[in-house]
């Protein structure tokens, strides 16, 4: 077990945080209410990390044995000392489909045969129920050899689990190298890890949206789509620096533009390497692209390059593919260009960003309302994160993930988000029924309960689900929901 290199130290401390919205494995709800209790210091802890949040362990009753044993909060002690070998690494829980196999051959002296008539009906038990004939042979042979019944029985259920889903150690260990290398990218070079994360999209637990929020938290500078810089995917522009110091933005694509097709993004792209687009009426003329995709591009800004006012731009745009101005006098056509639209304010921009590319750089939904949500006591996430344990809270934010593992026994777990960061929401089954129809379907929910603090994780237990009553209504952008 290699000790953490001496210039990684914040990457580690990065993972500790629960800081890890788009590294691989570890980006999950779950994944990110175990870091913080686990705290991962060593590689072989991410492989750790990796196994425990699954089925087998959870069904099995192995994570908090474990956690306690890890934090010293629990002597590390043995079934029985034939088992020191199997389970040593892993402070003598069974964490991994390896461990299960072997604790089945030397604890209940399973043949090779009886061994893999085990792993087949494991894998099998949901379609044939095949698994529930090893229980009593198990419990009967372990108890015969001195095994703790209640050890038996969570071997058994850990067993049934790793049916569902469990991990092999080598698998874990592959998935804990992807995990760590991403949450190293993420770390040390956040602007290049963001694009490439725009760029894979669809894929993960988090939107475009929250990607681009989570980026800026870390000091990346994200620019509008724009048609004189955008390609179409999202790319680096250098902003100072040079090679490892450099610093980059990140310029969104023109695939961001909702509607708008990969031919038309390529004229674009032709046009544009051909010579720069001098005007508007030159990129009009030139891409000759038709007025819904011209129209799909003033809506999301893409011409800021020509005209500031995004309402000018749809006018000007309009008219030019119309061709009335053209037969115009210069004089009048420059009168009647225009007309005087006011500019749009914060909330405005951030409301055509997301219907027309479902994300904004401009800000969060919630930024240009936050005056109002402080005026109504109703907390940012920050502030929430920071509260005390037991203490009862009413907050409002954009629902981004809604979750109800089959683990969970009808628990529901969100995830909300403002500008400042996520709140984690945990509904009981009577809450969710009680308040169903808001829980199903609002992007935008008002959540009343109270805090659960445990070892630097944070939950808002909800008692009470509310539509929040201001006078603007903020962008609601779709969430991501999982079972």
């Amino acid at each position: 077990m290699a000790t953490i290199p001496a210039d990684d130290t914040d990457t580690y401390d990065m993972i500790c945080r629960s800081d890890t919205v788009g590294v691989f494995q570890i980006e999950s709800r779950a994944q990110m209410a175990m870091l913080p209790r686990l705290r991962p210091r060593f590689f072989y802890d991410l492989v750790v990390e990796v196994s425990i949040v699954s089925p087998g362990p959870i069904t099995g009753g192995m994570v908090h044995p474990y956690l306690r044993r890890r934090n010293g909060e629990e002597t590390v002690e043995y079934p029985h000392e034939y088992l020191r070998p199997v389970l040593e690494k892993t402070l003598g829980v069974p964490l991994f489909q390896e461990q299960v196999m072997r604790l089945a051959v030397v604890a209940a002296d399973y043949t090779p045969g009886e061994a893999d008539q085990l792993r087949r009906d494991m894998a099998a038990w949901r379609r044939t129920g095949r698994i529930e004939q090893h229980r009593q042979k198990l419990i009967d042979r372990m108890a015969k050899k001195g095994i703790a019944i209640e050890f038996a029985e969570r071997v058994f259920n850990q067993i049934r689990g790793f049916g569902e889903y469990g991990f092999p150690e080598s698998h874990a260990a592959s998935f804990a190298l992807i995990a760590y290398a991403t949450a190293w990218l993420k770390c040390h070079y956040p602007a290049e890890f963001a694009c490439s994360l725009l760029n894979a999209q669809p894929m993960g637990f988090y939107s475009p949206a929250t990607i681009i929020e989570d980026g800026k938290r870390h000091a990346v500078e994200f620019r509008p789509i724009d048609v004189a810089h955008s390609n179409r995917d999202c790319t680096l522009e250098l902003v100072s620096g040079r090679g490892d110091a450099a610093v980059f933005a990140v310029r969104m694509g023109l695939r961001y533009v909702r509607g708008l097709g990969e031919r038309e993004g390529r004229r674009i792209l032709v046009a544009r390497q051909q010579r720069p687009f001098e005007s508007l009426a030159a990129f009009v003329s030139r891409t000759q692209l038709d007025e819904r995709s011209q129209t799909l591009l003033a809506e999301a800004g893409a011409f800021g390059c020509f005209e500031a006012n995004r309402r000018t731009a749809l006018w000007d745009v309009r008219g030019l593919l119309r061709g009335k101005q053209d037969a115009m006098p210069a004089a009048t056509r420059e009168q009647i260009a225009a007309p005087g639209f006011a500019l749009l304010d914060q909330l405005e921009r951030v409301l055509w960003d997301y219907s027309a590319s479902n994300h904004s750089v401009h800000g969060h939904p919630l930024q240009p309302l936050r005056a109002e949500l402080r005026r109504r006591r109703l907390p940012d996430a920050r502030s929430l994160n920071r509260m005390g344990d037991g203490q009862r809270v009413h907050y409002a934010g954009i629902v981004i993930c809604r979750q109800r593992p089959g683990t969970a026994a009808g628990v529901t777990f969100m995830t909300l988000e403002d500008e400042t960061g996520f709140v984690n929401v945990v509904i009981w089954k009577q809450v969710f029924d009680r308040y169903a129809t808001l829980a199903k379907t609002t992007a935008f929910l008002g959540i009343s309960g109270k805090l659960q603090v445990q070892q630097g994780v944070v939950h808002l237990v909800a008692e009470k689900l509310w539509t929040p009553k201001l006078r603007q209504t903020p962008a609601e952008p779709r969430s991501r929901d999982f079972h």
